[in-house]
């Protein structure tokens, strides 16, 4: 098995409606690069892993817990395990890219879609 690839070859999965990643699962964390559709949004959830991330590209509002920030490239987040959160993406959509630890198994099962061109980089 090779420790390398390319973005373009993994597959896309539905993370959430408008929220799709490409997902690369080592043995202690989750790597995604995550395309967010003009408007959508991801709802209020929590966790058990801590999460890591950075806008790419677009503009979001971010909450998490009672603190909300507009974020747009270059701005970074740290979420603490079990930590409610929630994202409202902005008019032009976003690329975002998330790391968990420990792994997220439970998008090693996300549904796969069409395959299309990364919209990132």
């Amino acid at each position: 098995m090779s420790g390398f690839d390319d973005l373009s070859s993994v597959d896309l999965q539905r993370i959430w409606d408008g929220v799709h990643g490409r997902v690369v699962h080592g043995e202690r964390l989750t790597f995604s690069v995550v395309e967010l559709d003009p408007d959508s949004v991801v709802p209020e959830h929590a966790h058990e892993q801590e999460q890591l991330g950075m806008v790419l590209k677009g503009s979001l509002a971010f909450r998490i817990a009672d603190e909300t920030q507009e974020l747009g490239p270059g701005a970074t987040w740290a979420i603490p395990g079990n930590m409610p959160h929630e994202v409202h993406v902005g008019p032009e959509g976003a690329i975002v890219i998330d790391v968990f630890a420990p792994t997220r198994d439970d998008w090693r099962d996300a549904p796969r879609v069409e395959a299309r061109a990364p919209r990132w980089p």
